[in-house]
């Protein structure tokens, strides 16, 4: 267990900004907060600083944690109580580190964004061009905070629910550096309409940024593509509809429909599907892994993973689906000492050979933070609501279907037409950090069912036999303990069940 190091929202005593001469290169440094605004440069190196930053809240606690608490996945008997807590559910306190790492790392993060957004304008350009690159500085940073409000309202609060989003407690909102801001909790109507303002910042500045498949700096369609996310999320199904398909219309992110290249977006880094994904380069700028999928051993040539996918898991994908065998991939595994053969592991990320120069893999991946088949399910899911446009939804539904292999589903309504966009979205979305979030917004609990095998993994009522209500209080995470003790305005604000 790591030992637990104090932390609040209040210890941001210094800014951290970033010093360097590259645009594709973030190494990380400080420097006197009363130097930082004075020219474009100093602006480039804050704004790399802005991309450093969010390379680190990428992969790793940040993305995988909720599908380990979630139905899909069982620990093995190797697993060595690494995330057992939130995969448990019992013993999952608001003194976790993980709970700590996630709320403290968003936060720290945002202090440096709020920087550039409240400062930037000190800058004087010395043309036009230098001021179009300021602009798009800003609106990189305005999209950024509407990403990192947005993944703590997901993790820190209930569903947003428009009936009673305007008294439900959010997250603290913190706009601008203040050293003796003791922050309540902001509704989460108010976290959201913050979330939103941004994003309409980001699209306003970003304008000019043109999106291609597999950016690596965000552009307008990022900006777009977060905000269907978002207004999904907030029920507003018509927004949601209109956001995702501005992108899926527009044509520039065609869905695959091959075997190989959907791989190599897998293995490779490369896609036509990719809105935008972090860039990584060895050996010095690296991200978090998702390694605990597959732990190779190359001195056995096997494996030895932490969580391995439940058998319905793998019955979801049929064999003429080009997911299967990339999302998925039989492999030799050993489990203290016994030999499983032909076990079926995921395999989203083996690591691309670009990012290591050892002789086996080290799961560097570039994370690939927005996808165009996330858009397709984004519109299918918000236009299934309506009983007016059931129709569009499953003929956008089809549309992800065909591409992936699969056949088209004809005549399906109601429960049955989101049933099959829920399906999909388990299929397609697969170990990509959504589960938890999807179930509480579905409303729905779940019962981890049929392992793979038994003789490996951990049993019992909180590993294989886990059963959870849908709305149970740890579909939300608690305040971490420390700043409840620490910040008398969020004391009486602990979320319940925590």
């Amino acid at each position: 267990m790591k030992k637990l190091v104090k932390y609040t929202i209040l210890t941001a005593l210094l800014i951290s900004v970033v010093v360097s001469c590259e645009l594709d290169r973030y190494p990380f440094n400080q420097i006197e907060q009363s130097q930082a605004f004075q020219t474009a440069d100093d602006a480039v190196s804050l704004r790399n600083g802005l991309y450093s930053d969010l390379r680190g809240m990428l992969h790793g606690i940040y993305m995988y944690t909720t599908d380990l608490q979630a139905d899909m996945l069982n620990a093995t008997l190797d697993f060595g109580n690494r995330n057992g807590f939130p995969h448990r559910w019992t013993g999952f306190l608001a003194d976790n580190y993980t709970i700590r790492d996630t709320w403290r790392g968003y936060y720290s993060n945002l202090v440096n964004v709020n920087n550039l957004i409240n400062n930037i304008a000190q800058i004087d350009a010395e043309d036009a061009d230098e001021q179009a690159a300021l602009d798009v500085y800003l609106g990189e940073a305005h999209l950024l905070r509407a990403f990192y409000y947005h993944q703590l309202v997901l993790r820190f609060a209930k569903d947003y629910e428009p009936a009673t989003a305007g008294t439900d407690l959010g997250v603290p909102l913190v706009l601008e550096f203040d050293v003796t801001l003791l922050p309540e909790r902001a509704t989460i109507e108010a976290v959201y309409q913050q979330i939103l303002s941004d994003i309409n910042e980001a699209e306003t500045y970003l304008a000019p940024v043109t999106g291609s498949p597999n950016a690596d700096r965000l552009t307008y369609d990022a900006a777009v593509a977060l905000e269907a996310r978002v207004r999904l999320c907030m029920h507003d199904y018509a927004g949601a509809v209109t956001a995702a398909n501005s992108i899926i219309d527009a044509g520039a992110y065609p869905l695959i429909s091959d075997e190989g290249e959907l791989k190599a977006m897998w293995v490779d880094d490369e896609s036509t599907e990719v809105i935008f994904q972090f860039p990584l380069s060895a050996p010095n700028e690296l991200g978090n892994t998702n390694a605990i999928y597959l732990r190779y051993q190359s001195a056995l040539d096997k494996y030895a993973p932490d969580f391995v996918p439940q058998q319905w898991v793998i019955d979801m994908y049929e064999d003429v689906d080009i997911r299967k065998n990339v999302y998925l991939e039989q492999k030799p595994v050993i489990i203290q000492g016994i030999d499983y053969p032909g076990i079926w592991l995921i395999n989203k990320y083996p690591g691309n050979p670009d990012l290591f120069e050892a002789a086996t893999t080290n799961y560097q991946q570039q994370p690939k933070v927005f996808r165009v088949a996330e858009m397709y399910l984004i519109s299918a899911e918000a236009a299934a609501q309506s009983p007016a446009t059931e129709g569009d939804a499953l003929s956008t539904l089809n549309d992800l279907r065909l591409a992936r292999g699969l056949t088209a589903l004809s005549g399906l309504t109601g429960t049955d037409l989101m049933d099959a966009i829920k399906e999909e979205r388990t299929r397609e979305m697969l170990c990509e950090g959504t589960r938890l979030d999807d179930l509480k917004r579905w409303h729905m609990g779940f019962s981890r069912s049929t392992p793979q095998n038994m003789d490996l993994i951990e049993t019992g009522p909180d590993y294989e036999q886990k059963t959870v209500t849908a709305d149970d209080d740890k579909f939300v995470w608690g305040i971490p303990q420390n700043d409840i003790t620490t910040n008398p305005n969020l004391a009486g604000q602990q979320n319940p069940g925590w």
